[in-house]
């Protein structure tokens, strides 16, 4: 399925349902029906938020089904990102499949260097071309400025320490820092692991204090696109 249709159901399920149905357990009988007891484990996963070990965070990242083929961005975001890579160097922290990373060197031929980060998905690994590293956002083991471009997409919304994240992406950048996080609302029962939610821009504004003069935050579709530049 691609980040479009899953959209479009997002509309129906966020948006169109009242709150006072998506929270019911009507609601988690009829999503269990399509994703069983996995509906419980996620909301368990979020109300035991700031407890969770180590071992419990990664193994429900495992464990969960992917919806999106190759990637969670929509087209639109695609094009957007690949337009704004600056430089000749990036580091797509989350990469997941790699699908993203092979859209952007593609779109940008004269790239000398394309690295991946990711904890639980180590598909990309297997690309040609594309360092693969092991880690986790909180802590990226890149020196200051490593990489002209930082991409980050769908991944400050499973974050529980998203400030620290942040920082970390603005840290390794030289030139650019690009942000997509899903336009989204909180609901006790939900088909995603995630902590932290932006209904609007300048919610995901709010989580990006302090803001640098030369940025860009705008919505595409359902999700939220943001850029900033350091210099």
């Amino acid at each position: 399925m691609n980040r479009e249709t899953t959209n479009r159901i997002r509309f129906v399920i966020e948006d169109v349902i009242p709150p006072i149905l998506r929270d019911s357990r009507l609601f988690k009988s009829m999503a269990s029906l399509a994703w069983g007891d996995h509906i419980s484990h996620l909301a368990r996963f979020r109300e035991r938020a700031p407890f969770l070990s180590a071992e419990e965070y990664e193994q429900l990242y495992r464990q969960h089904p992917r919806v999106h083929e190759g990637t969670d961005n929509s087209e639109a975001c695609i094009r957007k990102i690949t337009a704004e890579i600056r430089g000749i160097s990036v580091c797509d922290v989350g990469c997941g499949t790699g699908a993203l990373l092979k859209r952007i060197r593609s779109a940008n031929p004269t790239l000398k260097r394309l690295a991946g980060v990711d904890f639980a998905i180590d598909d990309a690994s297997a690309i040609d071309g594309v360092e693969y590293v092991a880690a986790k956002i909180e802590e990226l083991p890149f020196s200051d400025g490593e990489f002209d471009t930082v991409v980050c997409t769908h991944v400050i919304e499973h974050i529980l320490d998203y400030r620290r994240a942040i920082s970390e992406l603005r840290r390794i950048a030289r030139q650019r820092v690009i942000i997509v996080v899903p336009r989204e609302r909180e609901y006790r029962y939900t088909f995603n692991p995630h902590f932290n939610f932006f209904p609007y821009t300048h919610s995901f504004l709010r989580a990006m204090h302090p803001v640098p003069e030369r940025h860009e935050c705008v919505d595409i579709g359902r999700d939220i696109f943001y850029r900033e530049d350091k210099s």
